[in-house]
């Protein structure tokens, strides 16, 4: 890790380590779950309407957000409460690895290794030497609450596992506003509404700071600040920075607070923090799928696979393409054959003037064919040619006509349609 990337997340740590002590300080202005509520509301209000849609489905936004907004933070604030000390809870809160790793072999079906067993036997033994101490100097219904949080967290844990979300910071602005109704309406129920309106008219710059501190600084900030570590660095990297936060908080808690640290309590920080180390960082054994069976005996071996033909021998076979060639749309035809109208050819009429039946020593006239036209299509067919008239033939003068009126042939008329002046009778006198 950069330089930078490790000041980031000893940043965060220190800011979670000193949130026991903001978190006693508000305690003393508001009842428990009323300061919830208000730490869920203001870390969600402004920055919801910034981070877009939630990321993953509502039903683990919804479970997260009643898991870890109700259960951790709702005891951890009744727990302090109660006498249970900022720094010891600082310390004694880190045994949710414990309570994670048990979960996750439940649910996640993961299979703790003998050193991630070790761990949690060591972390164990650090809680019960911590319950020791404070059972000699404290309440222990607060340390109860509080090993009870713990559980909480190691339950938020497997559900975030089990959502998966791909923003961090989106995620935890969404599952703020689950818890902030269901606090309001227990702290409406068991601290009372008089109470909750006497600590709101009571408001001071320390309670507004408490506030402000827990919402924007410890869970947008600080949660939002190891989501962006954890995209760019490996789990195992950033969670050894935890280790820190029980450090920063009984630190501080000795300096702001002062709070008294005895030597049974370091003695269960030593054993909680070589336990929770052992538990964090052990890797776990998940269940693999079993491996076929091989073939009993005589059975036929399977059919090797035949090699992909190799097209270009210059080519080599992994940069071939395999997938079908995209093919360009056919264009319809302009001119489709099968919808153009079909044209009857007309039938060749009788000949009206054969040349058999002319009389003999009758002229006949050659009748060049017609040639259609070229702007002719072949749509207008071809067009028939009319017989030619014959000619008419004059009177013979030179030989005399023969005066058989049986062989005389019929007189013909002229083609002028006005008669001529011989043939037409002369008018009376």
């Amino acid at each position: 890790m950069r330089p930078a990337h490790i000041s980031l997340a000893v940043l965060c740590a220190a800011i979670w380590g000193v949130n026991f002590v903001v978190i006693d300080i508000g305690l003393s202005h508001f009842p428990p779950l009323l300061f919830a509520a208000l730490r869920f509301l203001v870390a969600a209000v402004p920055a919801i309407f910034l981070v877009g849609r939630p990321s993953v489905a509502w039903k683990w936004i919804i479970a997260v957000g009643l898991v870890l907004g109700v259960g951790k933070f709702g005891l951890v604030f009744l727990g302090m409460d109660q006498g249970m000390p900022a720094g010891l809870a600082s310390l004694v809160l880190q045994v949710q690895a414990v309570f994670t790793a048990i979960f996750a072999a439940v649910v996640l079906r993961e299979r703790p290794g003998p050193l991630r067993t070790v761990g949690m036997g060591i972390a164990l033994l650090g809680v019960i030497v911590a319950a020791i101490d404070e059972g000699t100097s404290g309440p222990l219904f607060g340390f109860a609450l509080v090993v009870a949080a713990a559980a909480g967290w190691g339950v938020s844990n497997v559900l975030t596992r089990k959502a998966a979300p791909p923003d961090a910071f989106n995620f935890i602005v969404w599952v703020s506003a689950v818890p902030v109704l269901p606090l309001l309406l227990l702290s409406l129920l068991f601290e009372g509404p008089s109470t909750g309106l006497a600590a709101m008219r009571s408001l001071d710059w320390a309670a507004v700071g408490a506030i402000v501190f827990v919402a924007w600084i410890s869970t947008n900030l600080g949660f939002g600040a190891w989501g962006w570590l954890l995209r760019h660095h490996p789990a195992s990297t950033v969670a050894p920075f935890t280790l820190l936060v029980p450090v920063f908080g009984m630190t501080s808690a000795a300096l702001f607070l002062d709070e008294s640290v005895s030597a049974l309590r370091w003695c269960a920080a030593a054993l909680l923090v070589v336990g929770v180390a052992a538990t964090s960082f052990a890797p776990s054994r998940t269940p693999t799928t079993p491996t076929p069976t091989p073939a009993a005996a005589g059975s036929p071996p399977p059919a090797p696979v035949p090699p992909a033909p190799v097209l270009c021998g210059s080519v080599p076979r992994g940069s071939l393409r395999t997938d079908p060639l995209p093919s360009a749309p056919v264009p319809p035809d302009l001119f489709p054959t099968d919808r153009l109208p079909t044209v009857p050819v007309p039938a060749v009429p009788p000949d009206p003037f054969p040349t058999d039946r002319l009389p003999p020593g009758a002229a006949v006239a050659t009748v060049a064919s017609v040639a259609p036209s070229p702007a002719a299509t072949p749509d207008e067919g071809l067009t028939q040619p009319r017989p030619a008239t014959p000619p008419t033939t004059p009177p013979e003068t030179s030989a005399p006509r023969p005066t058989d009126p049986a062989a005389a042939p019929l007189p013909r008329t002229t083609s002028s349609r006005t008669p001529s002046t011989a043939s037409r009778p002369s008018p009376p006198d």
